[in-house]
Parts: C-alpha cells; sequence; structure tokens
C-alpha cells in the first residue's frame, strides 16, 4: 500500500499534535507535510506539495473559503474535515468531504479515515490504468493523428493536434495548452505524450515543454533562443535542443 502525503489545516495545538503522532507512528501509510492555522494560508502548502489527503478544521472561515480549491490547476486532494460540532458534518459533506471527524480525535477513527482515503487512491489509480490503455488504443488507431486522446482524472479528451499550443510537464501529469486557453491535465507524463505527437509538427525544446511548430509567430534570439506563440506566451528553447531545433525549422 502506497503511502500518501497529507496537510493540516488546524488552529488547535492538541490536534495537531495528534495527528502528527499518528503519522510519526504510522509512516509506513501518511507524511504530514506542513502545518497552517486557516484555509488561505494552507491552500500554498497544497500548492508545494500537492497532498493526497488534507485534514482541515471545519470552522464557518474554513468552509467559506472552501471555493478556492477550485483554483488549483492539478488533481484536487481528498479532504477529513474535523470540528467539536457535530452539526459541522452536514456542511462538511455537501463540500465533498471524504470523511469527518470529531474532536477530540481519537487514533482508531483517524486510522479509518485516512485506510479510507488510501482505499479510494488505489481505486481511482485502478480507473486511471483503464483508461490510460483505451487512451493507447485509440491514439494507436489513429493513422493521421489529427486528433489525440487525453485522459484527465475523470474523463478522457478527443483534441484536434491542430488545436494544441503547448504541452507542459507539470511532474508526473502533462498540463495541455490550447489555442482557445483551455488547460487540460492529463494523467501521462510529458515523455509518453512526445511519442505520440513527435509526428504532428511537435517538437520538445524544452525538457519541460514539447511545442506545436505551427503556432510560433517569432522566435527571439535575445539572451538565449526563446518561442513566441499566438497567445502572446514565450517559452525558452534549451541550449543542448538549440541545433536540433533550428534544423527542425530549417532555420
Amino acid at each position: 500500500m502506497k503511502s500518501i502525503k497529507a496537510v493540516i489545516i488546524e488552529h488547535e495545538n492538541e490536534t495537531v499534535q495528534l495527528l502528527n503522532k499518528f503519522a510519526d507512528e504510522n509512516s509506513m501509510l501518511i507524511t504530514i507535510c506542513g502545518v497552517e492555522n486557516g484555509f488561505e494560508a494552507g491552500m500554498e502548502l497544497i500548492r508545494q506539495h500537492r497532498p493526497e489527503l488534507v485534514f482541515i478544521h471545519a470552522c464557518d472561515k474554513n468552509l467559506k473559503l472552501f471555493q478556492l480549491i477550485k483554483n488549483i490547476d492539478f488533481v484536487a486532494p481528498k479532504f477529513i474535515f474535523m470540528s467539536n460540532e457535530t452539526s459541522s458534518a452536514y456542511q462538511a459533506f455537501k463540500l465533498n468531504a471524504l470523511e469527518f471527524l470529531l474532536k477530540p480525535l481519537h487514533f482508531n477513527d483517524i486510522i479509518l479515515s485516512v485506510y479510507k482515503v488510501l482505499k479510494v487512491c488505489e481505486m481511482e489509480l485502478s480507473f486511471q490504468k483503464i483508461q490510460l490503455q483505451e487512451i493507447d488504443s485509440i491514439n494507436g488507431s489513429q493513422s493521421n493523428k489529427e486528433f489525440i486522446a487525453i485522459s484527465s482524472l475523470d474523463k478522457i479528451e478527443l483534441v484536434k493536434t491542430d488545436d494544441i499550443l503547448y504541452c507542459k510537464a507539470d511532474g508526473k501529469y502533462t498540463e495541455f495548452i490550447l489555442s482557445n486557453n483551455v488547460k487540460i491535465l492529463s494523467t501521462k507524463n510529458l515523455g509518453e505524450h512526445v511519442n505520440i505527437l513527435n509526428q504532428n509538427n511537435f517538437f520538445r525544446i524544452h525538457h519541460s515543454y514539447l511545442i506545436n511548430i505551427n503556432h510560433i509567430v517569432k522566435i527571439n534570439k535575445k539572451n538565449g533562443y526563446s518561442c513566441e506563440f499566438s497567445n502572446g506566451e514565450l517559452l525558452p528553447v534549451a541550449k543542448r535542443r538549440l541545433d536540433d531545433f533550428a534544423k527542425y525549422i530549417r532555420l
């Protein structure tokens, strides 16, 4: 069973200490990446560590700010809400809480909740594997590569390759930026997409970027080469890829 990363958003020291103690004694299951008092500061921890789980105090302020989670551009973590009041459970589950724990916390309740998170993560991973097999089948059957099938966490999207500006490495994921400013987060890494797109006017100019050369409007030479795209963005060309890139676009 894979260990998960967690963040704590909680102001009560007793609760934080108990969760840290639990993590220390169950390091094979969970690692605490950081602690913050409120949701706004906690969002920075979530962006920094991209945890699978967040323990969060279900106070009114945190509940009202919870909509900020929609602003992240990666797979959202699972949330376990905690409160001294059972009345907070209703609002927590309305916000898609995976679990609700009543304070003071007890080890047995924590471990049952963490195991629930682990099982859900495992189920999602299995679903992703099935999706990826379907994606490989779809992409492998397209002889002209006019479209590419992109698997996100909850759906498969068919996208015209001509509409892709570039792909950006995002850890084990890949972010697709389209010409209409839509962004799609794929569950495959960038290297896997290179194998599919390298026959469609795409070139990997950098370890982090695979670009569609049809959308380049200008190549800047100041302070090293960079490509300007139709949406105004500038992406750098890595020095070690510059010669191959020049040959590819016949500079």
